[in-house]
């Protein structure tokens, strides 16, 4: 009893001191049978989440980062190049539709190509054209030639094979020269705007849309008609790769920057012209009758 009555009155007298002098501190230790009290305060998600949200600690990024790893895949493997290929039909046309429409001062690749580049829509662009200027070369000849008598239609299956090895060497050799150009520039000049590989084989596969439909055309033999086809094809190509590749030089020195849009316009020029004068305006040679020997005639053979 005498050890409790100390006990309040210690307890006591601490209370009047601290209503004496208010401005002392009243330190009190806890024994060890007390259990610590819990003190009010804020709430303790408000302030970690905001610290974890401006270090970037959340959980949320941390499972898109786990899983954004476990999702790369060797380049040897095929859900590597699956990649590529994961587009919808809907990027596809909108693409098609941005190549067909050029916008002065809209990038190509800013717009529609960067979010997701793909290789699904240059490919069978690619594949598309081949076949249509192949085919549509050999029509154009059956109908220039048609109703000659000493002319014999025999389709020309080896278009294809140089068909399909122009347009893809094009639409990938010159990618790959200008992707290596475009990286040794950056190296000397620090350019705002760069574009990797993929990103300048997918501007390359979906400029060359605008000749399938020019290509069926090329089937009317009309010369005048062919060539002005073939100009208004390369002013809406050619203008969505000036404009497009023009911001990643423009930095550089003016006669380099020039000399490398104009570049890109002269092998599209020539692509185009080629195609056109091999495939629909080159020569045919007609092939001759062949020679038949009436029954009754004799041949004198020399004695």
């Amino acid at each position: 009893m005498a050890a409790v009555d100390d006990l309040q009155f210690e307890e006591f007298g601490d209370a009047a001191t601290s209503a004496a002098n208010p401005g002392t501190t009243t330190i009190h230790i806890e024994g060890p049978s007390e259990s610590p009290t819990h003190q009010p305060g804020l709430p303790r998600g408000s302030g970690g989440e905001e610290d974890d949200e401006l270090l970037g600690n959340d959980d949320s990024d941390k499972t898109e980062l786990l899983a954004g790893q476990k999702k790369s895949s060797p380049f040897w493997t095929f859900e590597y190049y699956q990649t590529f290929f994961d587009v919808d039909t809907y990027q596809v046309f909108d693409r098609i539709k941005g190549s067909l429409l050029p916008i002065p001062g809209k990038n190509f690749v800013r717009l529609y190509i960067r979010s997701n580049p793909d290789l699904y829509g240059p490919f069978w662009i690619c594949a598309t054209l081949v076949f249509a200027i192949a085919i549509s070369g050999n029509l154009s000849n059956f109908l220039i030639h048609l109703g000659e008598k000493t002319y014999h239609y025999v389709p020309e299956f080896r278009k294809v094979s140089i068909a399909a090895t122009i347009i893809y060497a094009y639409a990938w050799l010159v990618p790959l020269a200008l992707w290596g150009f475009l990286m040794w520039r950056n190296s000397k000049v620090m350019n705002i705007v760069s574009y990797s590989f993929l990103e300048i084989v997918c501007v390359y596969g979906y400029s060359l849309f605008i000749y399938i439909p020019t290509a069926v055309l090329w089937i009317i033999p009309q010369k005048a008609v062919r060539w002005i086809l073939v100009m208004i094809a390369l002013g809406i190509s050619g203008s969505v790769l000036a404009m497009t590749f023009w911001p990643a030089v423009r930095e550089d020195n003016r006669r380099i920057a020039l000399a490398t849009i104009g570049t890109i316009v002269l092998l599209h020029t020539l692509l185009s012209v080629g195609c056109l004068a091999y495939f629909f305006d080159a020569p045919e040679m007609d092939h001759l009758p062949t020679t038949t020997v009436a029954p009754n005639q004799t041949v004198a053979t020399a004695k």
